[in-house]
């Protein structure tokens, strides 16, 4: 069975940093690219950004660039995603996922039905 954890979600000040973790057990981690992605309620959930198997490759929305970084431990089976300068429309539902498909040729994230494993989500809040 396929566990997804993400960890790592608070309540910041904007201007702040955080750092989530995602966790995969269950399948052989660096098999798999990870992503990252967000939703608000009400809204539809968007990309953050995602790495390839072996962290060569990163690639990021556009709103993500500069402020975040993604990055992976394959030892410890766990992606990272590294936020700063936050502000308010950072608050949201923060999800991680893996997909089997390879991003080291295209060198940009697959599409988000290529994810076959979801983790339940941590909630990262704000407050200006």
């Amino acid at each position: 069975q396929v566990l997804v954890v993400e960890n790592g979600g608070d309540v910041v000040q904007a201007g702040g940093s955080l750092r989530l973790s995602c966790t995969i057990s269950g399948l052989k981690f660096d098999d798999y690219s990870v992503g990252w992605f967000r939703q608000v309620p009400g809204k539809e959930r968007e990309g953050v950004g995602c790495v390839s198997r072996n962290a060569a490759i990163t690639d990021y929305a556009d709103y993500a660039k500069g402020r975040f970084t993604i990055s992976r431990d394959n030892n410890k089976a766990t992606s990272y995603l590294q936020m700063n300068f936050l502000h308010s429309g950072d608050t949201a539902m923060y999800y991680c996922a893996a997909a089997s498909a390879s991003i080291l040729l295209a060198k940009r994230c697959v599409t988000e039905a290529e994810y076959t494993y979801w983790g339940r989500g941590t909630q990262v809040t704000v407050s200006s």
